[in-house]
Parts: structure tokens; C-alpha cells; sequence
């Protein structure tokens, strides 16, 4: 049974550190959107499975008593009901699904009035960096957010283009280059949380995974402090070195960034050509970058 639910449900995990496992009111209101949608599903495709069932074994060969008709009749009643009950699913999952759908917009805020967490998503090949301007600092494969506080976060890609996923907090969202997505999360909880590309970009693609950590206001700050104190500065040949394709990196901080990386970043993705080093001259700036 449990081969046949994991087959059937090909975009959920069958283990516990799924999107049916959130830690975060994101992750929980997908969750709701996800099994709301399968219930009104369900009471099409629950009693169209018996009834095929139930025609098999009574029109079967050796049942005497089934009679069927040769000639053919309309039965308006019939087509009523089959097509009625279909069409009314319809409706009514469309309209949860775009209500649902509308309600989860990525750059709606969680905690309307508080002051959220700043977090610059870049994607590389193939590893994540994590920029937090107002800390001064930076991540690689490390997300080390605040639990109860919401992540504001600006995502783009150096490269191609990616999807930035953590199932337990919510809400995949693409990383294009040369443009700005946004993204608001939040954990309700301390904990790791897995995350990765959701979409195939290319050799390491399977390696380019994260951790969340989402741990007490007070150890955050702890954590912002260390992160100040060791590690190299992520100044414009730091980056340079970082972007060139690497697999499995392992988690590394940098105790300062150069000022307006992410906006850097996404004005050299979209004005340079590809490979050009970060920072070369000759690219042309685009008022469209950081849009």
C-alpha cells in the first residue's frame, strides 16, 4: 500500500521532511490547498472506480441474469448526471485552487508591520549563495535564518535558471538571470530544513542542495557574529572565484560582502556576455537591473 501511495503521489516525499510535513504557515496552507484539491478529486475518482468495478463483475460472461440491449437509446437523465456532477469538480476545484493560489502570492508578507529578515538568493553552478544586506555578511549553502521571523527574499541567477525550494517551509519559486524574484517565508520553529533546485540546470544539478537553519533570535545574532569574525570578505575576485562551477561545496560564510552585490550581480548577468569576469569593464548597465 505504501508503494502504490508513493506512486500515485509523484510530486509529494514519502519521507516525514516533505511538503506534508511544514514547519512554516506557507508550507501548512499548501499542505490544505494539496489535500482539499485531492478530496474534491476523489469523489469523482473514488465511485467512477467502483462503478467500473461493479459493471465488470455484473456484465461478466458467466452471469446469467445481466441482460444488455442491443439497440441503442438515449438516456437524457444519464447524460445529465454524467456530465453535470464532472463539470460542477470542475468548478468548484478551480475556484479553491485560484483562491488558494491568490492568497499564497509569493511576495504577500506573512507578518504585515514587522520588520522581516533580509536574504539575497543568488544561484550559481552549482551550489546557493546567501546575501544578508543588513548583516554584512554572506552564506554558501547555508540559509541560517530566525524561527518566528519572516524572510524577505530577493532571488535571481548568475547562471541559468533554477528553482529555489524548501518543501517544509513553502513555495518554490524560480531564479532567473538577469531578474529579481521575491519570495516571503517564514519557520515557525527551530530546526534543519533540506533544500535544492528544483529544476535541472546541468552536471551538479543534483548536488546543489542547502540546509535551512532556523534556530532562536538569540543564536542567530550569535551566529551573525562569528560569521564576522572568520571567513574571507566576498569582494569582486572572491566572487569571481566562487562562480566558477564547483559540485558538493561545502557550507562556508564570509564575514563581509561588497556593497550592492545582488544588484552587481543581476546588472553583469543581464548586460555582460556569458563568462565575462565580474566586474569587467565594457558591460553596459541596464536600468532594468534589480527590477
Amino acid at each position: 500500500m505504501l508503494a502504490v501511495a508513493c506512486a500515485a503521489m509523484p510530486l509529494v516525499s514519502c519521507q516525514r521532511a516533505g511538503i506534508l510535513d511544514p514547519r512554516g504557515p506557507i508550507a501548512e496552507a499548501e499542505r490544505l490547498l494539496l489535500v482539499n484539491a485531492t478530496a474534491i478529486m476523489l469523489v469523482v475518482v473514488v465511485p467512477v472506480i467502483f462503478a467500473a468495478l461493479a459493471f465488470a463483475w455484473w456484465y461478466r460472461a458467466s452471469n446469467s441474469r445481466a441482460h444488455r440491449s442491443p439497440e441503442l437509446a438515449y438516456e437524457g437523465r444519464i447524460e445529465f448526471v454524467v456530465w453535470s456532477i464532472p463539470t460542477l469538480i470542475t468548478i468548484l476545484l478551480g475556484g479553491v485552487i485560484w483562491i488558494g493560489s491568490h492568497q499564497l502570492d509569493p511576495q504577500a508578507p506573512i507578518t504585515p508591520g514587522a520588520r522581516p529578515l533580509r536574504v539575497d538568493v543568488v544561484a550559481l553552478d552549482w551550489k546557493w549563495l546567501f546575501i544578508y544586506p543588513d548583516q554584512g555578511i554572506a552564506a554558501v549553502n547555508e540559509l541560517v535564518i530566525p524561527a518566528g521571523k519572516q524572510v524577505s527574499f530577493r532571488l535571481t541567477s548568475a547562471t541559468v535558471m533554477n528553482s529555489f525550494f524548501v518543501p517544509q517551509i513553502g513555495s518554490q519559486i524560480y531564479a532567473m538571470g538577469g531578474m529579481t524574484t521575491h519570495l516571503n517565508l517564514l519557520a515557525n520553529e527551530p530546526g534543519q530544513f533540506p533544500g535544492f533546485s528544483a529544476n535541472y540546470s546541468g552536471d551538479g544539478f543534483s548536488e546543489m542542495r542547502f540546509t535551512v537553519k532556523a534556530m532562536p533570535a538569540v543564536d542567530f545574532r550569535n551566529w551573525v557574529s562569528h560569521a564576522r569574525d572568520t571567513g574571507a570578505a566576498l569582494d569582486a575576485a572572491g566572487y569571481n572565484e566562487l562562480a566558477k562551477p564547483s559540485k558538493a561545496v561545502a557550507p562556508v560564510t564570509y564575514r563581509s560582502v561588497a556593497p550592492k552585490l545582488f544588484e552587481r550581480i543581476v546588472d553583469h548577468t543581464l548586460s555582460c556576455p556569458a563568462g565575462a569576469p565580474f566586474g569587467a569593464a565594457g558591460c553596459a548597465p541596464s536600468p532594468q537591473a534589480g527590477g
